[in-house]
This record gives structure tokens, sequence and C-alpha cells, in this order.
């Protein structure tokens, strides 16, 4: 009844995204959230799939070469810098973007996700979501640095203006060692300037 975690952001992302749309995967790490977003915008959609780990980049590279997945930017940069690589033409129209936060499992558990780093990624894809677009934070804190990158996301994105965003909080509160949790900022309306 109750969905686990990833498997509720999979929804979020299913729902948002339909065919022919643009998402991001903001953390690729071992390409399943970039194979179902791919999946979901079609041969005519995009996704633009971001890692710093060449590591995260090549085994996303031979997830989506399997399922025959040819839609997909794969680019190895920090999230921080996804406005790079967006067209300017995408503003208002992005239909989702994934975060798994943490460190890639397998890998250095000392190359983690940064508060700075992702607020500003998130802060930079929110101008770019189309109403109805979500945005999906799958939020590990169980490691060092975890913490205080939880508390700085709960602190910013509490900050968001309920005309325009609304924040989901997801996640089981009677679990062991610091379950992970989902934040969803789903875009209300394009703000008025």
């Amino acid at each position: 009844m109750l969905k686990r975690v990833l498997e509720y952001a999979h929804v979020l992302m299913q729902t948002a995204i339909q065919p022919g749309e643009t998402a991001v995967d903001a953390t690729c790490g071992n390409g399943n959230d970039t194979l179902i977003l791919s999946q979901s915008a079609g041969n005519k959609g995009h996704v633009y799939a971001f890692d710093i780990q060449t590591q995260a980049i090549e085994k996303t590279k031979e997830k989506l070469a399997a399922a025959s997945c040819t839609n997909v930017n794969m680019i190895h940069d920090s999230h921080e810098n996804v406005d790079h690589y967006l067209p300017e033409d995408l503003k208002g129209k992005l239909a989702g973007a994934i975060f798994n936060l943490g460190y890639l499992p397998g890998s250095d558990k000392q190359v983690i996700t940064t508060p700075d780093h992702t607020i500003t990624a998130i802060d930079k894809l929110a101008q770019y979501l189309k109403p109805e677009g979500i945005i999906v934070c799958v939020v590990y804190y169980g490691h060092e640095g975890g913490s205080n990158e939880k508390n700085a996301l709960l602190n910013h994105l509490a900050d968001y203006d309920q005309k325009y965003y609304q924040i989901l909080q997801y996640g089981f509160i009677n679990q062991k060692n610091n379950p992970p949790f989902i934040l969803a900022i789903e875009k209300k309306q394009v703000p008025q300037k």
C-alpha cells in the first residue's frame, strides 16, 4: 500500500513526465533514475543526466545502451552548473528533475553531494519547471555531511513561496538508521515578475 521512498520518487517522475518532454537527472549514479526518465520522455523527449564521477557516467551509459535508450545527454559536471547545459527556451517547460543525494553506492564515500551545490541546482531547475512540473530529491543523510545537507535543504525549501510551489516531505518515521526521505517540489504556476 505505502510505497517505498524510491518507488514513490519514480511514480512522481512518471506522473510528471509525458512523452516528448524534457527531464533532468541531477545525480545519475548507477543509471536507474536516468533510465526511468528516458523511458518516460520517450523517443521524442530528452533527458540531461549529470554526475561528477566518471564511474557514474560509465555505468549509466551501459544501462542506457542495454535498454536501447538514445535520448539522453550525459554530462560529466556538477549539477550546480545545470544552466550551462539546458537551452534557454526550455525555461517554463521542464517536466521534471530528480536528485539522489549522498554518495554513489559502491564508490568513494568521501565524494558526496553538498548543500551549496544542491540548493543552487534546485533553485536553477525551479526556474525551468513547467506548471505542474516536479523536482524530486531523495535525501540520504546517514553519512558524514548528510545531516548538514538535509537541514540546509529543509530550511531553504521552507522559504519557497507557497503561491508558486508546493513542497512535500515523504518518508517513514519509524525506521532505524536514518531512513531516506523525499522532498518533492511542484511548481503551481509561473511566478509573476
